[in-house]
């Protein structure tokens, strides 16, 4: 069940970030600019906004078949669409609207499958597995899209992501479960309560707010610098490839610590120490990012940014969905998320704005970036650790 949620998700991102290690290629290709290429990526984050409550209330009501298949619908299908109209600008960004409507229905759904099917001690572990199929997806396109691209155009590019997004989506149809066998939680922990219930539950948590700003600058971070990496990196001198490299070893690093990260959390059962530790090594990596003019110092500092803060997202998850119990899974973890893409649009833009008129460089907005990570830094000291994972 996890491996099929896995492989939907890691597509599903895959088609997300395509553009961004190739954006300089795209506008040359449609004949646009940087920031409708960026739109491509940004429109994830809009329709987020738009669809999140929708989606954590079709999976809180519908449960995970009819809730997660929704989403591996509308990305399989406009992902082959996607590379069906590939040489069309305004057909192609319909079609990425398409697949961002699946989105929130894939990612909203990481700690409901987490609770519905491991123990609690074992659930930062799941999430964490199931946040690291969107670090895999988004390494991928980092990664393999400059050298597809090359190879095969960005038409073949768009034409080989959308057969793979059908495949996905079909497996995940023929495999997707609602339930295991038996229920891995302690009787009376089944329930949960639905959307609209569970917001009151979680808006008059004030930790969640804490929790929610964490994120907001996180992700936000996240999303932009993924965005903005070839133009983040091209005034240094850095090729495309070069900055799909970097792009690439920072998600390789999320892989690593979602996978390290998330099990000492349950280890150890705590949630706040990793928190804390998260965000303060993922600002010493933004920091090498902003400033180095060195390729190796940069790369080093990618995987360290990339380590750390994408390490914060399942744990992150997981502690949001134990401190507003009995709201639903899919309520605090679409908020957390759906915050992370309102930041994500706000930084994108401002980054865009703010670069330097002359030369294209970022290092001022970044620098912005960095003062904000300090902040959350400092407001993740005044969490307080998991009641419900102290006391299992």
């Amino acid at each position: 069940m996890l491996i099929v949620y896995m492989f939907m998700v890691a597509v599903n991102q895959m088609l997300w970030i395509t553009f961004a290690p190739i954006t300089s290629d795209t506008a040359r290709y449609y004949h646009v600019t940087d920031i409708q290429v960026g739109m491509l990526s940004m429109v994830f984050m809009i329709v987020f906004i738009v669809m999140s409550f929708p989606a954590s209330w079709l999976i809180d009501k519908y449960g995970i078949r009819i809730g997660v298949g929704t989403g591996a619908v509308l990305t399989g299908a406009f992902g082959l669409l996607r590379g069906l109209v590939n040489d069309n600008y305004s057909l192609l960004l319909t079609a990425q609207i398409g697949i961002a409507v699946g989105q929130p229905f894939l990612l909203n759904a990481i700690t409901k499958l987490a609770a519905r099917w491991f123990p609690i001690k074992e659930r930062a572990t799941a999430a964490g597995l199931g946040t690291l199929a969107m670090y895999i997806g988004i390494l991928t396109a980092m990664l393999l899209t400059p050298y597809l691209a090359i190879s095969n155009g960005i038409s073949g590019v768009l034409y080989i992501y959308g057969v793979v997004a059908v495949i996905a989506a079909v497996l995940f149809l023929v495999f997707v479960k609602e339930h295991p066998p038996t229920a891995p939680c302690l009787p009376g922990q089944e329930e949960r309560s639905l959307v609209v219930d569970g917001l009151k539950d979680v808006l008059s948590n004030r930790g969640f707010y804490l929790v929610l700003f964490i994120f907001f600058v996180g992700l936000g971070i996240f999303n932009s610098v993924t965005t903005w990496i070839e133009n983040i990196l091209s005034p240094r001198g850095f090729s495309a490839t070069q900055a799909g490299v970097a792009g690439g070893l920072m998600i390789l690093g999320g892989v690593m610590g979602a996978l390290i990260m998330p099990m000492l959390s349950d280890r150890y059962k705590k949630r706040v120490p990793f928190i804390i530790l998260a965000l303060a090594g993922s600002t010493l990596g933004l920091v090498g990012i902003t400033f180095s003019a060195n390729y190796t110092v940069v790369l080093l500092s990618s995987i360290l940014f990339g380590y750390f803060l994408l390490s914060a997202g399942p744990i992150g998850f997981q502690y949001g969905a134990e401190i507003t119990y009995p709201a639903s899974e899919g309520t605090s973890n679409g908020l957390i998320l759906l915050v992370g893409q309102i930041s994500g649009i706000a930084f994108i833009f401002g980054m865009d704005s703010f670069k330097s008129s002359d030369t294209g460089s970022m290092t001022v907005p970044l620098t912005y970036l960095i003062v904000l990570m300090v902040i959350a830094v400092a407001v993740s000291f005044k969490l307080k650790e998991s009641k419900l994972l102290t006391d299992s």
